[in-house]
């Protein structure tokens, strides 16, 4: 029997990199998928790469409203930046290109993110201060706010004396109509 050698993987071929912290930033498997495509593609020395809309859709299948929806959203989170860039034609007019992928640094991503996560905590800690303090505030009736002011009209609720006030108000109205009749 021959003995067979097993094959040694080379980790420089046919594999790339993909940071492990990419699943700490809560992306959805749309912007795994470009963002992997992207680090697929891009040149290891400059960290950029400049594939079509028309060629990430092929590769990841997706449509290209997608593929747009996820680039700005991996922009949003800075794991990427995007360049317009332009091409001349045989003829010598100057035309849209594709999009200029530069990769960051993964570092700059989880700080955003760890801001972000702050950001809110601080707002939610707030929210909560602020309804306890509207919580231990005592409770007030339905005419106790007015009663301060108006306490010197009729009776110890002002809701009493407006009665009275419509109440008059209501029967000049019908003399009225009756006087145009």
């Amino acid at each position: 029997m021959k003995h067979r050698q097993y094959l040694k993987r080379d980790p420089i071929k046919n594999y790339f990199p993909l940071p492990n912290e990419i699943f700490v930033l809560g992306l959805n498997s749309g912007e795994i998928s470009v963002y992997s495509y992207l680090l697929y593609l891009e040149n290891r020395k400059t960290f950029q790469c400049w594939p079509s809309y028309k060629t990430i859709c092929k590769a990841v299948g997706m449509s290209r409203n997608t593929v747009r929806k996820y680039v700005m959203a991996l922009e949003e989170k800075a794991l990427i930046s995007t360049e317009p860039t332009s091409v001349r034609t045989q003829s010598g007019q100057k035309r849209n290109g594709s999009l200029l992928y530069t990769i960051r640094l993964i570092q700059e991503a989880l700080d955003l993110f760890y801001e972000r996560q702050m950001a809110r905590a601080d707002l939610t800690a707030q929210r909560r201060h602020a309804a306890d303090e509207l919580a231990n505030l005592a409770p007030v009736g339905h005419c106790d706010p007015l009663c301060g002011a108006l306490e010197q009209r009729e009776g110890s609720c002002p809701a009493q004396g407006v009665d009275g006030e419509f109440e008059a108000l209501l029967g000049e109205e019908r003399r009225t109509k009756e006087k145009a009749g």
